[in-house]
């Protein structure tokens, strides 16, 4: 009976597996890329390009892709600004080398060498939410080479990071076997649609998310690599900014921090303390604004653009 019991079990397991592995597909499906891909250390890279001019390149959060920048894009395009925006390693259409990538450094160095390989020169590099140490980080390698740098929402510290002391989540979905069980048969069942709701609506409070994005979240963001590749970078994320956050007052490029009042996440607190340590930077705080900026407030981020392009 208990053989019975357990062949029944691994059926059952087998066929959970299979369906999401199914319904992965067919959601990806409906988000096909839509940009250009640039192959650099074995690592093809999507981003999206709009406009001629001065070019800025926008580095998203942990959550979506390149898509979050798509308004701020064209507002970029329109002002005379050649705007590109980077899927990171594993997140949208990009690939990855498992947790070789998963530093702000390292990710750092991928975005540079890509737009090496690009013939992009000199440009404004702007960061949300966990892409703010990416671009301090960029900033610090590559000063010579950066017109200046722009963070939105974004975290520059390990004190006040979500998972300073580590995230159990992130730990167990990491874990190379049960982790990967886990990835392949819960990510696309009920619990996972409600946990794309619940994260959305966090992540986004007190602000709504824009028609669509939940059911992005839970096509994109829901696979197995991306949702992997997001808890690496979580993991990922602490001893990075222990390893550089000491530096920042060495930055002397042009910086403009823009932090909603609203932010439940304290980037308002890593922005006045980025502030302090850099004080040519120019401090911007959006009254009604909450994390997600580039998507609800891309007007904002143009302006913060414009704002770091006078300082010159």
């Amino acid at each position: 009976m208990r053989m019975i019991i357990g062949i029944a079990g691994l059926l059952a397991l087998a066929a959970l597996m299979i369906y999401n592995i199914y319904k992965f597909k067919q959601a990806e499906s409906k988000y096909p890329p839509r940009g250009q891909f640039v192959t650099v250390h074995g690592v093809r890279l999507h981003y999206l390009c709009k406009g001629k001019g001065k070019a800025v390149v926008f580095l998203h959060g942990g959550v979506l892709c390149s898509s979050d920048f798509t308004e701020a894009m064209d507002l970029a395009a329109a002002q005379g600004y050649q705007a590109l925006a980077f899927d990171r390693p594993g997140y949208g259409h990009s690939g990855r080398l498992g947790r070789e990538h998963a530093s702000p450094l390292a990710q750092a160095r991928l975005i540079h060498d890509a737009l090496q390989e690009l013939g992009i020169q000199k440009p404004i590099v702007v960061g949300h939410s966990w892409s703010g140490t990416l671009v301090m980080a960029y900033a610090l390698l590559y000063g010579d080479e950066v017109e200046g740098v722009i963070t939105l929402g974004a975290m520059m510290y390990k004190e006040g990071y979500p998972a300073e002391h580590g995230d159990p989540i992130s730990k167990l979905v990491t874990t190379p076997v049960l982790g990967r069980l886990l990835l392949y048969t819960l990510l696309q069942s009920p619990l996972g649609t409600m946990m794309a709701k619940r994260i959305t609506a966090e992540t986004f409070s007190p602000e709504a998310a824009p028609s669509g994005y939940v059911e992005a979240v839970l096509s994109l963001w829901f696979r197995p690599g991306q949702f992997r590749a997001n808890r690496e970078d979580v993991l990922a994320f602490a001893p990075a900014a222990i390893s550089i956050q000491h530096r920042y007052p060495e930055i002397r490029l042009p910086v403009v921090i823009v932090a909603g009042e609203q932010d439940p996440f304290g980037t308002k607190e890593q922005a006045l303390r980025l502030q302090r340590d850099i004080p040519h930077a120019q401090l911007v705080v959006l009254p009604q604004a909450a994390h997600m900026i580039p998507q609800n407030h891309p007007a904002e981020v143009m302006e913060a653009l414009l704002q770091l392009s006078a300082i010159h």
